[in-house]
């Protein structure tokens, strides 16, 4: 019996939001995810978002976990990372909508800033 198996790559990371229209206006309206309209009806309100060939599935579903006295800095909390190709554009877009966000603490070309609903999120400079 051959039990060898190799991971080849995530596929999605899913993301708990109280409100699936209030968390698409900060996905896709300020950091531009496109959509995926392929989402199921899977009982409960969410959207899928494509990045490349990866996704992030947001589900409107009762939180488990707090969303108050999480750690001001999304790196030090559990957090998704994306690679982002203009950081600079991307820090740009984020100060004219008016949201906050913090820089690497490691000095790599990088920043955090959190969903409406305390998600943290990553951006990195990929070049």
């Amino acid at each position: 019996m051959d039990n060898t198996f190799k991971l080849e790559a995530i596929l999605h990371a899913s993301i708990i939001v109280e409100n699936t229209e209030r968390a698409l206006q900060f996905y896709h309206g300020i950091l531009g995810i496109p959509v995926n309209y392929q989402r199921p009806d899977l009982g409960y309100r969410g959207a899928w978002l494509q990045i490349g060939m990866q996704q992030i599935h947001l589900l409107e579903l009762d939180n488990p976990d707090p969303v108050v006295g999480r750690p001001s800095h999304g790196g030090r909390d559990r957090h998704i990372a994306m690679a982002v190709d203009n950081i600079t554009a991307l820090q740009n877009k984020l100060d004219k909508a008016g949201v906050k966000y913090t820089v690497s603490k490691s000095g790599r070309r990088a920043l955090f800033v959190r969903d409406p609903d305390g998600n943290a999120c990553e951006f990195i400079q990929s070049t």
